[in-house]
């Protein structure tokens, strides 16, 4: 199938914050920008669960219930973790998060997506598996954000102008074309993986000190 031309820049921005950030998470090199190659190790769980600030939101073993000012634990039952939430309306200020955090966000979200585009369209937050230690999350990203990438190769012109084409129940998705959903997730990666990007470089200063 041809790629429509106005998602072929889409497509090239999402491929390159998806290296970089895999690329940041799993090392052993990164490119600086210029050119040239940094190492970098593998993210650590400590690093992976580091609370920087009071109050922070996580990833939490359902055994130990919900962190400050959350009231609940997301993500799928049957397993042993969860992430810290709560129904709108949300807590302000908002809770600092965690690199684990920030990651199960962005896992749930490629997930439920691509299901809600091209899958069953039946799938909630109870399905996603949330995870307790870095590897077992970076597997999960990175096949979570591969499916959505596969899945966007599939869709046509028409379905970039389609109202609804995603059926996400989170979010503005069944009352925008999907080329706006296309374009959002491309923004969720780039905001949340310079944010992980940061905590990276902050947990090893501190580590460093």
């Amino acid at each position: 199938m041809v790629t429509p031309p106005r998602l072929v820049p889409l497509l090239a921005q999402f491929d390159f914050a998806r290296e970089r950030l895999l690329n940041r998470l799993t090392g052993p090199v990164l490119d600086s920008g210029n050119g040239f190659e940094v190492p970098v190790a593998g993210l650590t769980d400590e690093a992976y669960l580091w609370e920087p600030a009071p109050g922070c939101w996580s990833v939490r073993r359902r055994t130990s219930g919900p962190g400050p000012r959350a009231t609940l634990l997301t993500g799928d039952r049957t397993g042993d973790w969860g992430r810290d939430a709560t129904p709108p309306p949300h807590p302000e200020p908002a809770p600092f998060t965690t690199i684990a955090w920030r990651l199960s966000h962005l896992i749930e979200m490629f997930e439920l997506r691509t299901d809600h585009t091209a899958g069953s369209r039946t799938r909630t937050r109870d399905d996603v598996r949330v995870h307790g230690d870095a590897e077992s999350a970076v597997t999960a990203f990175t096949a979570a954000s591969a499916a959505w990438r596969a899945m966007l190769t599939t869709v046509s012109d028409t379905d970039l102008d389609t109202v609804g084409y995603s059926s996400y129940p989170h979010g503005s998705d069944p009352e925008d074309v999907f080329m706006d959903v296309v374009w959002w997730l491309n923004q969720e990666l780039l905001h949340h993986g310079a944010e992980i990007a940061l905590l990276r470089d902050l947990h090893r200063a501190r580590v460093g000190r």
